[in-house]
């Protein structure tokens, strides 16, 4: 397959996962605070379509409905040999959890104001489809402009000390 192609992007392995889907611009944004691992309640052509490491995580996030948790505006694209019994591709998928997590989550999304981000979509080491899902609080401007100061003198640390050995 040539590089031009438009194939299905390579999942990126780390041990014991295959991430699928990552979001990058979560921690530019917020400020996390406590990371968490959640099951998806997925149909059978969604699977299929992670499968092929077709996914999105930008501009999505968690909310509470009913007492339960669910993700809203992932993208995850319609399987292509699934003819009529596709999914929806940005319908919101449960998200699975033990009943102390939720509650402890949901309280504090009310009471702190903090919210529910994910961070990255996986398979886990037994084929499993599992979301990091992280409570993070909002950055202020002035937070994003010190972040982008700090990683730009990282990298320029690094620089200096590889021409200098």
């Amino acid at each position: 397959m040539s590089k031009k192609s438009g194939g299905a992007k390579k999942a990126r392995r780390e041990p014991g996962r295959t991430i699928i889907a990552d979001n990058r611009k979560a921690r530019f944004n917020f400020e996390i605070m406590e990371v968490f691992e959640a099951g998806l309640q997925l149909t059978g052509t969604e699977v299929k379509s992670l499968r092929e490491n077709k996914a999105g995580l930008a501009e999505s996030y968690a909310s509470e409905e009913g007492g339960e948790l669910w993700l809203i505006n992932s993208f995850i694209p319609e399987y292509g040999q699934a003819s009529r019994f596709n999914h929806a591709p940005r319908r919101h998928r449960k998200l699975l959890m033990h009943r102390r997590e939720i509650e402890r989550l949901i309280g504090a999304i009310q009471r702190e104001g903090l919210t529910l981000i994910p961070l990255k979509l996986y398979f886990n080491d037994r084929g499993m489809a599992k979301l990091e899902l992280a409570l993070a609080k909002g950055k202020k401007m002035h937070d994003k402009r010190q972040t982008e100061k700090d990683r730009s003198w990282q990298r320029d640390k690094a620089r200096l000390m590889r021409e200098k050995s």
